[in-house]
C-alpha cells in the first residue's frame, strides 16, 4: 500500500512533463507539429467514425449513409486553416450513373473529396481499409466498394458486379486510378480499371483534380500549416459505343487532360503555386 503514494507522484510528474514538453515541442518544432497535426487528424476521424457507426447502422450498409459521413468530416478543413475551392461542378451529370476518376496525393484527399462528392457516389478503395478500426465499419455502412487488389481475380469480378450496380441502383463511384497515393508533385500513370468499369457499363468518366497541396503539406519535409487547394471538376468523358480495345487511349487521354489542369491550377496562386516556385519544383511536377 505504501507504493501507491509513489506510483501518483510519478504520474504527476510525468503529466507536468507533458503539460511543458508539448507546448515546447509545437512551438519549437515544425517536425513535432507536422506529427501531432497529423497524430490527431487520423485519430479525429476514427473518433467522428464512432459516432457516425450508430446513425448509419439504423439504415444498414446503404450508400445514402455516405451523406453523414461528408456531413461529420466537412468542419475538418477549418480546424487546418486549410480552404478549399470547387470550380467546375455544374459538369456533374444531372441523373445518371458515371465514374468519377481524381489523382491521389495523400490521406488529405478525404478533405476535397468530402467537399465536392456528389450524391449517391461511394469510393472504391483498398480492402486494407475495411479493417481500420472504426473507420473501416463506417465506410461498410456507407457503401463504400472494398477491393483486393493483390488479388486480380477478385478485383475484375468485383468491378463487373460494380458495372451492374451502376445501372441498376443510381450508383456513382469514385476512384484513384493512380492506385497509390503520389507524393512528388506529378501524376503516377493510370491504372485501367476504372476505365474499363466506365467502358463496361457505357457510363461517362467525371475527371476531377486537386491542386498540389506543396504550398501547406510535404510528407517528406514534414510540413504541416495552413493553405489553399483547388478542386476542379472537368467535363464529363462520354464512353458510350467504346469496347475494351479503346480504354488503353481512353486512360492516357484522360490522364493527359488531367495532368494539363493540374499543373494549371498548382501554378495560379490558388493552389500549390509556392511550391512550384521553390528551386526544382517545377522539374519535380514535370513541368
Amino acid at each position: 500500500m505504501e507504493l501507491w503514494p509513489g506510483a501518483w507522484t510519478v504520474l504527476l510528474l510525468l503529466f507536468l512533463l507533458l503539460l511543458f514538453l508539448l507546448p515546447t515541442l509545437w512551438f519549437c518544432s515544425p517536425s513535432a507539429k507536422y506529427f501531432f497535426k497529423m497524430a490527431f487528424y487520423n485519430g479525429w476521424i476514427l473518433f467522428l467514425a464512432v459516432l457516425a457507426i450508430p446513425v448509419c447502422a439504423v439504415r444498414g450498409r446503404n450508400v445514402e449513409n455516405m451523406k453523414i459521413l461528408r456531413l461529420m468530416l466537412l468542419h475538418i478543413k477549418y480546424l487546418y486553416g486549410i480552404r478549399v475551392e470547387v470550380r467546375g461542378a455544374q459538369h456533374f451529370p444531372p441523373s445518371q450513373p458515371y465514374v468519377v476518376v481524381s489523382n491521389h496525393q495523400s490521406s488529405l484527399d478525404l478533405l476535397g473529396m468530402m467537399e465536392v462528392l456528389p450524391g449517391r457516389c461511394v469510393p472504391i478503395a483498398k480492402r486494407e481499409l475495411l479493417w481500420a478500426g472504426s473507420a473501416g465499419l463506417a465506410c461498410w455502412l456507407a457503401g463504400v466498394i472494398f477491393i483486393d487488389r493483390k488479388r486480380t481475380g477478385d478485383a475484375i469480378s468485383v468491378m463487373s458486379e460494380v458495372a451492374q450496380t451502376l445501372l441498376t441502383q443510381d450508383v456513382r463511384v469514385w476512384v484513384f486510378p493512380e492506385g497509390t497515393r503520389n507524393h512528388n508533385g506529378s501524376m503516377l500513370p493510370f491504372k485501367r480499371g476504372a476505365f474499363h468499369l466506365a467502358v463496361q457499363a457505357q457510363v461517362p468518366i467525371v475527371p476531377i483534380v486537386m491542386s498540389s497541396y506543396q504550398d501547406f503539406y510535404c510528407k517528406k519535409e514534414r510540413r504541416f500549416t495552413s493553405g489553399r487547394c483547388q478542386v476542379r471538376v472537368l467535363p464529363p468523358v462520354p464512353t458510350e459505343g467504346l469496347t475494351s480495345d479503346d480504354v488503353p487511349a481512353l486512360a492516357d487521354r484522360v490522364r493527359h487532360s488531367m495532368l494539363t489542369i493540374f499543373r494549371e491550377i498548382s501554378s495560379d496562386g490558388k493552389g500549390g503555386g509556392d511550391y512550384l516556385k521553390k528551386p526544382g519544383g517545377a522539374r519535380e511536377a514535370g513541368l
